[in-house]
C-alpha cells in the first residue's frame, strides 16, 4: 500500500481467531467468584456450533501478542478507530477489547460483512475524508524525531505526538515513527499496557 493511501486510513477492523491470535483456544477452570459477562450472550447460540463455550465452571482463553497491543496504542494516538468482529463469544476477547479501549466490539457475529458495512456507514464521512496537503512532510517529521532521539537518547512518544499542530500532522508523525522502526534506527519500548511508549536509538551493529 502506498504511503498516500495509508495516510487516509481512519478505521481498522479485525477478526480475532488466527488474526489477533495464533488460532489456539484453551479451556481453563473459571476462577472462584469470576463474573463471566459473555455467558448470557453465548447461551443464545447454545444449539449452534462454533459460537463459544457455554459454561459457568470453565472459561475459554486465547493468546494475544503484546506487540499488537503496542500497535493498537500507536494507532489510537494517530486518531485511528479500532474494532473487532468475530463469530466466537469469549470473555477473554471482551477483556482484551476493554484493555485496548476498542471502539467497536462485536462477538457472536456470523454475518461479518453486514456488521462491517454497518460500522462503515456510521463512519462514512470520516473514513472517506480526503487528507489535505501535509503541513509538514514525512521527511521533515522523520528528521525531527531522528534529531530528538539522537539528542536525548530516548523520547517519550506522547511528547513527540503532542507537538503535532493538526490531526493531519499527527498522522504524519505516527507514520514517521513506523518508518524509523522499519529502517532499524529506533526501537519502541512499552513496559506496561497503556504505559508510556519510548523511542530509543538503535546502536549500530
Amino acid at each position: 500500500m502506498s504511503k498516500p493511501r495509508a495516510k487516509k486510513i481512519k478505521l481498522l477492523l479485525f477478526d480475532v481467531d488466527g488474526v489477533l491470535t495464533d488460532g489456539k483456544i484453551w479451556i481453563f477452570p473459571a476462577p472462584g467468584g469470576a463474573q463471566l459477562r459473555t455467558q448470557e450472550h453465548a447461551s443464545r447460540h447454545g444449539e449452534q456450533g462454533g459460537f463459544g463455550f457455554v459454561s459457568q465452571s470453565y472459561v475459554e482463553a486465547k493468546g494475544f501478542n503484546a506487540h499488537d497491543g503496542t500497535a493498537v496504542s500507536l494507532a489510537r494516538l494517530a486518531g485511528i478507530k479500532m474494532g473487532l468482529i468475530t463469530k466466537r463469544i469469549s470473555e477473554t476477547v471482551a477483556l482484551r477489547a476493554r484493555d485496548l479501549k476498542l471502539e467497536h466490539v462485536h462477538q457472536g457475529i456470523q454475518d461479518k460483512l453486514t456488521v462491517f458495512q454497518e460500522i462503515l456507514a456510521r463512519h462514512k464521512e470520516e473514513v472517506l475524508m480526503e487528507i489535505e496537503r501535509e503541513e509538514v512532510t514525512m521527511a521533515d517529521m522523520i528528521e525531527r524525531l531522528r534529531n530528538m532521539v539522537r539528542s536525548a537518547g530516548e523520547v517519550n512518544l506522547r511528547n513527540f505526538f503532542e507537538r503535532a499542530q493538526s490531526r493531519r500532522e499527527l498522522v504524519v508523525a505516527f507514520l514517521s515513527v513506523l518508518e524509523l522502526v522499519r529502517m532499524a534506527e529506533i526501537s519502541l519500548v512499552q513496559r506496561e499496557t497503556f504505559g508510556k511508549i519510548t523511542a530509543r536509538a538503535v546502536s549500530p551493529a
